[in-house]
C-alpha cells in the first residue's frame, strides 16, 4: 500500500515535464505557421488588389517615370543580406554561441533599418514628385503593399530587439530557442514576399 502511494520516480517526472515542454514548443510553431498562412492572404489580397489598380494613375506621375531600378536593388539586397546574416545567427544559436548570435542578429537588424530608410526615403520622394497615396488608385494600391511589408520589417525589429532582452536575461533556453526559430521564418517569409513585390510591382511597373 505505501509503495502504491509512494511519489513516482524523478526520471518518470523528468519525461512528462520534457514530453510537455515539447509539445508546447510543437503548438507553438504549429500556431505561428497559421500566423504565416493568414498573412500570406493578407499579401495575395494586396497584391490582387495592386494588379486590378496598377494602371489607374489617373493624371498623377506613372512608376515608370519615379522608380529608379538601382534604387530599389539596393534596398533589396540589403532585405536578402539580412536573411542571410539571420542564418548565420541560426547556426550561431545552434552552437550556442551567444556572442556570434548577438553579433549577427545586430547586423540583420542594421540592415533591416537600412532597407526601412530607403523606403522612407522612397515614400517621401514619390509625394513631392506628385505621386501620394492619394493622388490616384494605382498608387494606393503601391503604397497599401509596401507599406504593409515594412510595417512587417519593423515588426519583426522590435520582435528582435525583445527576444535579444529575453535571451540576456534567461539564456538560450529552449523556449527562446522556439522564439527565434519562429522569427527565422517570419524574417524569410518577409524576404520572400519582397521578391513578389519586387518582381511584380517595381519590374513590370518599369516595363
Amino acid at each position: 500500500m505505501t509503495a502504491e502511494l509512494s511519489a513516482p520516480p524523478k526520471e518518470y517526472l523528468g519525461y512528462v515535464e520534457e514530453e510537455h515542454h515539447h509539445d508546447y514548443g510543437g503548438d507553438t510553431v504549429f500556431g505561428f505557421w497559421v500566423y504565416i498562412l493568414s498573412d500570406c492572404v493578407l499579401f495575395a489580397t494586396l497584391f490582387a488588389v495592386f494588379a486590378v489598380l496598377g494602371n489607374n494613375f489617373a493624371g498623377a506621375p506613372t512608376m515608370k517615370e519615379l522608380v529608379e531600378l538601382p534604387f530599389v536593388a539596393q534596398e533589396t539586397a540589403l532585405l536578402l543580406l539580412s536573411s542571410f546574416t539571420f542564418g548565420m545567427a541560426m547556426l550561431a544559436a545552434n552552437h550556442k554561441n551567444m556572442r556570434g548570435l548577438f553579433s549577427w542578429l545586430a547586423g540583420t537588424w542594421l540592415l533591416g533599418l537600412g532597407f526601412l530608410i530607403m523606403e522612407v526615403y522612397e515614400f517621401v520622394h514619390f509625394t513631392h514628385e506628385g505621386a501620394a497615396a492619394w493622388s490616384s488608385g494605382a498608387w494606393s494600391a503601391f503604397y497599401a503593399l509596401i507599406g504593409t511589408h515594412g510595417l512587417h520589417v519593423f515588426a519583426g525589429m522590435m520582435w528582435m530587439v525583445v527576444l535579444v532582452v529575453l535571451m540576456c536575461k534567461e539564456g538560450l533556453t529552449e523556449g527562446n530557442k522556439v522564439r527565434l526559430m519562429c522569427l527565422s521564418l517570419f524574417w524569410h517569409f518577409l524576404d520572400i514576399i519582397w521578391i513578389c513585390v519586387f518582381s511584380i510591382v517595381y519590374l513590370m511597373g518599369v516595363m
